[in-house]
């Protein structure tokens, strides 16, 4: 008996700072008002925002067709093409972008919160700058790094660092300087296997001209790393962070002066590393040319909060809805379901913080949608309980029946409707797939609210009296 309470205590301890974190700012006000009136200085809960999608914080959707017509491999050209479009995206500062590959030959870039479509077009339609660095002296790099210093003393004193003398070279890398060799000389990257050990090579072949820059490059280099770089960044996360960044550096070194236009790179390469390798150097190749977007749509911002604002009041009287039915038909538990569901909404929504998950206008479809199947568990369940009180059970036995004999309908159905999802996230576009995630993520919750949340609150305040008070059920 004392267990149950002590479940129904953490089940409200959990609700509570679910629906702070969801939306805190009742919460944060009212710190600041204790801590003014009281002389307090209690901090803020957490405050993390929403990613919002293109449609409700405004931007840009572009669509480009890919020249595919003298490219063999067509899915690894526009899988590197990607890789590069994303790269270029995640440089221009854009939060949540959303690039994937439409059909055989469209590429759909998705820029939620751009203002300034031009200059993305610009900045994405660029051609991929692969580059083979060498590295500097010690010489070269000393004055590279007393500027960078330099300029870092001045930005922590806010300072305009521009006012330093030839403040440019501290943009440069300090340890690596261009050579001759471009991405414009390599004809293709290919993932090969050294017959002997079985490991993964990527083989490198440049034309004629490149050939011959080659040799002079890895003349002057040899048991010395030549960097590679696309766009001014490493093409591999070799930190294992997740995330290609200032820490990132491939740089194999050279074992001899190379001749002929074809070399083999090796190393500590497992499949995957070395087919995204191959796949950013021919990305860097360009195996595959993209002009002008073949469409163009632009959201406006005022437009996406009105969007914004109107799927709210429409999740809102859906809930409100779904209460006055339940209450009216059952009664108390009625009520506690939907307590248990308005816990169910604050879960969900940190839920949807935490992951983080891109709120579109179909994720939220999906997420109100999955509100009104939350109760569908709890009718099945009290409609089973009304059966078990007819036959002249007692309440708690009722209870335990009607929870027992719902489950295999509710988890079939359930099940199902998370089957539909999967196939929905995993063969449709990024608008649907938003949709069946918020779907998903609101079942797997609604199952937790219904078959444990509910249960908890129906053991908690429906006991004995109720017996006396039928009508009340």
């Amino acid at each position: 008996m004392q267990q149950k309470y002590y479940i129904f205590i953490g089940v409200v301890i959990l609700a509570v700072l679910a629906g702070i974190f969801a939306y805190p700012n009742y919460f944060n006000k009212g710190t600041d008002f204790l801590n003014s009136k009281m002389g307090w200085t209690f901090p803020h809960f957490w405050e993390k925002p929403y990613v919002l999608g293109l449609d409700l914080q405004g931007g840009v959707q572009l669509v480009y067709r890919a020249d595919l017509s003298s490219v063999d491999d067509k899915t690894g050209s526009m899988t590197g093409l990607r890789d590069v479009i994303e790269r270029r995206v995640n440089m221009f500062g854009v939060s949540e972008p959303v690039i994937e590959i439409q059909g055989q030959d469209k590429l759909v870039v998705e820029l939620p919160g751009v203002t300034n479509v031009s200059q993305a077009i610009e900045m994405i339609g660029q051609t991929p700058y692969l580059e083979f660095d060498e590295q500097r002296t010690e010489a070269e790099s000393k004055p590279i790094l007393d500027k960078i210093k330099e300029v870092q003393d001045a930005q922590a004193k806010k300072e305009d660092y521009k006012k330093i003398k030839d403040w440019q070279l501290a943009t440069q890398n300090p340890y690596f300087k261009p050579t001759e060799l471009t991405g414009k000389y390599l004809t293709k990257a290919t993932v090969i296997f050294d017959p002997v050990t079985v490991k993964p090579q990527i083989q490198l072949k440049f034309n004629d001209e490149g050939a011959k820059i080659f040799e002079e490059v890895t003349g002057r280099n040899i048991n010395k790393p030549l960097a590679i770089f696309l766009d001014g960044a490493s093409i591999v996360d070799t930190s294992g962070d997740g995330k290609i960044d200032a820490q990132d550096l491939y740089a194999p070194n050279v074992q001899n002066k190379i001749t002929g236009g074809t070399a083999v790179i090796t190393g500590d390469l497992n499949t995957q590393t070395a087919n995204t390798i191959a796949s950013r150097l021919n990305s860097g190749a360009l195996p595959v040319k993209i002009g002008s977007p073949i469409s163009q749509e632009t959201v406006g911002p005022t437009l996406g909060s009105v969007s914004l604002q109107k799927s709210l009041t429409a999740g809102l009287y859906g809930l409100l809805a779904i209460v006055i039915f339940m209450v009216v038909f059952y009664r108390l538990p009625g009520l506690l379901a939907s307590v248990a569901l308005v816990i169910y909404v604050a879960l969900v929504l940190s839920i949807f913080k935490l992951i983080p998950v891109t709120l579109t206008l179909a994720g939220i479809g999906g997420f109100i949608l999955s509100i009104g199947m939350a109760v569908d568990a709890n009718i099945l369940i009290f409609a089973r309980m009304k059966e078990e009180i007819k036959q002249g059970k007692g309440l708690a036995q009722a209870i335990d029946e009607g929870f027992k004999r719902a489950w295999p309908s509710i988890r079939d159905s359930n099940f199902n409707s998370l089957i539909v999802c999967a196939i929905l996230f995993t063969f449709a576009t990024s608008f649907i797939k938003g949709f069946a995630l918020t779907l998903s993520l609101g079942i797997i919750a609604s199952l937790l609210s219904a078959i444990f949340i509910t249960r908890i609150f129906l053991m908690v305040f429906v006991g004995q009296w109720a017996e006396k008070a039928k009508w009340i059920l």
